[in-house]
């Protein structure tokens, strides 16, 4: 006689895009949590998963997957009973029904832009800013709440970035970014637009990745993020590279120091997601390359399951202080992968109610 399932249900709310089909992907055996339900548009609601997702993933859809019934994304109409919601809906759906489930009871853990920069919504990035999960006290949400994911080139930008700010202070930072065709979802850039050639405009990717770092590498004091103090500019470009987005980071920092120290403020970052050894964690968020020619895509994006940022060509900026640069994986590390850690670093220092992570 099997023993009974202990993990926590959850739901995965958008769940036949790229994104969706990553928690899918991840959650799967995940010894924390068990997908419960499974949501997507009206379009798709009543059919099994396996007709109503195009199915893009290198790795077999489960069977116990394919054959579970899709529920409509609709809080009221079709309420769902896991505490726990991962979210890969799209921005304007999310604005419309993420804070309706949070009102519900839920905790929605979500991919989405939609509240990300709402005053008592954590921006998280469990190794770099852990305390700002105390925001969920303060929302108004009652026994729910909401936790956002950031964009998919701010976490390998800021997880490269936490180390030196933390050691030397940062004042400006310039990066262009060659992002990924994945991060345009599904079916995502066309074939005609991408091979033999790189776009140079992503729409609203600038605006992110040129605000959501303050907020990310603020102090939480007396109950609120004090945002950082420092300025970026940001050029974003898509490449015809199927996962992972490089950037090319200058930074001047507040305290003058040499490339010696820079290189063990990287190598030596570790944080409480290692020290608490959460399930989804890196052993190593952040790896730093030696070799004039890393990290490169198809090469490095993989590391620690996709879940690593990787730093290479550390050296002096003749404009700024320093340049490096920087590969993450986009929907691992930079979506679903960084969703779960968040939910898994929320349960571990007891934010999301009696939610406890079941025993080995």
């Amino acid at each position: 006689m099997s023993s009974p399932d202990s993990r926590i249900p959850v739901a995965v709310l958008g769940a036949t895009g790229s994104v969706g089909q990553r928690f899918i992907q991840l959650l799967h055996d995940h010894p924390w949590f068990r997908i419960a339900e499974l949501t997507a548009s009206e379009r798709s609601a009543g059919k099994t998963y396996a007709e109503a997702a195009d199915w893009y993933q290198s790795s077999t859809l489960p069977s116990e997957i394919a054959d579970q019934v899709v529920k409509a994304t609709d809080p009221e109409g079709t309420p769902l009973e896991s505490r726990i919601l991962f979210s890969a809906l799209d921005s304007a759906t999310a604005k419309r029904v993420e804070e309706s489930y949070a009102r519900a009871g839920h905790y929605v853990v979500s991919n989405a832009s939609a509240h990300r920069m709402d005053e008592l919504v954590p921006l998280m990035i469990p190794e770099v800013n852990p305390e700002h999960l105390a925001l969920l006290e303060q929302q108004p949400y009652g026994s729910g709440g909401i936790l956002t994911n950031p964009n998919c080139s701010t976490i390998g930008l800021c997880l490269a970035l936490k180390p030196l700010h933390d050691a030397f202070g940062i004042e400006a930072v310039q990066v262009t970014t060659l992002q990924a065709v994945s991060g345009a979802g599904i079916p995502g850039v066309s074939s005609m637009a991408m091979i033999d050639n790189v776009v140079p405009y992503i729409g609203n990717e600038e605006e992110k990745l040129e605000t959501e770092p303050f907020k990310i590498l603020g102090r939480f004091e007396d109950g609120e993020i004090k945002p950082g103090c420092f300025v970026i500019s940001a050029m974003c470009n898509r490449v015809p590279v199927v996962d992972g987005h490089t950037l090319c980071v200058s930074v001047r920092l507040d305290r003058m120091t040499d490339l010696h120290e820079v290189e063990d403020a990287l190598r030596g970052f570790t944080s409480e997601a290692q020290a608490l050894g959460l399930p989804s964690a890196p052993a190593q968020p952040v790896h730093l390359l030696s070799e004039p020619d890393r990290p490169q895509p198809r090469l490095d994006r993989d590391r620690d399951r996709g879940m690593a940022t990787t730093v290479g060509r550390v050296r002096k900026c003749p404009i700024l202080d320093f340049k490096f640069v920087v590969l993450s994986h986009n929907t691992l590390r930079g979506a679903a992968g960084g969703s779960i850690l968040v939910a898994e670093l929320a349960i571990a220092k007891g934010y999301l109610g009696d939610l406890q992570a079941p025993k080995s």
